[in-house]
């Protein structure tokens, strides 16, 4: 099997002298030939950053979105018009929606709905699992049956608070190596331990690998944390990157917890499989 090679193109923070952080998410993803991305950050680096990375955006076949945040989805217009050829989008119908915290807009900015109208996309919203390109997979709206992971921090729909967002549009990739099963957080609204028993089923209980992504744990209380790193541990990961939202505390935690596993990211990290 030829490895898979993931590129984290937008980060909060830069690992490599030659890119920039934003407060963001975007991985490149090469996998048998064939290439994606999973989110595209704000946008405020991610042409820069694949210029200095060596990454051809103009290969990308196919787009995945985590969910409809503004610094998941804001660089839809620069990626699409980079592509040389049709992109397929993979979204969640959700992501779509208004969404704010507070007053303030955080949902997909205008300019990034009127490129999914571009004409060299397809887009695929669906609720469920499915393929992205051969080999990279969607695990599409995680069933959340825990109340310890239930959302730690509130988001709305409208401005004036009256309607909870309860984020389902949130979802995660992953893909199978020899060694397990390769899990790409975005933010992890769903919950990290929800995302990781939803690619455990899917996968028919292939053993974890790595995990890499967001883990959305800024606003956890101490109880919450810990039941996350029990419950990890049973999962028994033999790499653990917390990246862009999983908040320095929540990090902090999960390095001391795993320090032998745990490595950093950040904008021009890059991990073979």
């Amino acid at each position: 099997m030829n490895s898979v090679r993931v590129v984290v193109l937008s980060d909060n923070c830069a690992s490599a002298r030659a890119a920039r952080g934003e407060h963001g998410l975007s991985y490149f993803i090469e996998i048998a030939g064939r290439r994606a991305l999973f989110d595209v950050g704000q946008g405020l680096v991610l042409a820069e950053n694949a210029q200095a990375l060596g990454v051809d955006l103009d290969a990308v076949e196919a787009i995945a979105l985590s969910h409809g945040h503004y610094d998941h989805t804001g660089g839809l217009p620069i990626a699409l018009a980079a592509a040389r050829g049709p992109v397929a989008v993979h979204l969640h119908p959700d992501a779509l929606q208004p969404k704010y915290n507070g007053t303030r807009a955080i949902g997909m900015p205008p300019a990034a709905r009127a490129a999914l109208a571009g004409p060299n996309v397809r887009l695929v919203e669906s609720r469920a699992p499915g393929e992205v390109v051969p080999g990279l997979f969607r695990t599409g709206e995680i069933p959340r049956p825990r109340p310890e992971e239930s959302l730690a921090e509130i988001f709305h729909l409208d401005p004036d608070g009256r309607a909870v967002d309860p984020l389902l549009d949130d979802q995660s990739l992953y893909f199978d190596t020899p060694e397990g099963v390769v899990v790409l957080l975005g933010c992890a609204h769903a919950g990290v331990i929800h995302i990781l028993e939803r690619v455990r089923a899917l996968t028919n209980r292939r053993p974890l690998r790595a995990v890499l992504g967001g883990l959305h744990l800024g606003h956890a209380n101490e109880a919450r944390l810990r039941w996350v790193i029990e419950r990890l541990r049973e999962f028994h990961p033999s790499l653990l990157v917390p990246m862009h939202c999983t908040g320095p505390r929540a990090a902090a935690a999960l390095w001391t917890a795993f320090s032998e596993t745990c490595r950093p990211g950040g904008a021009g990290a890059v991990f073979e499989f």
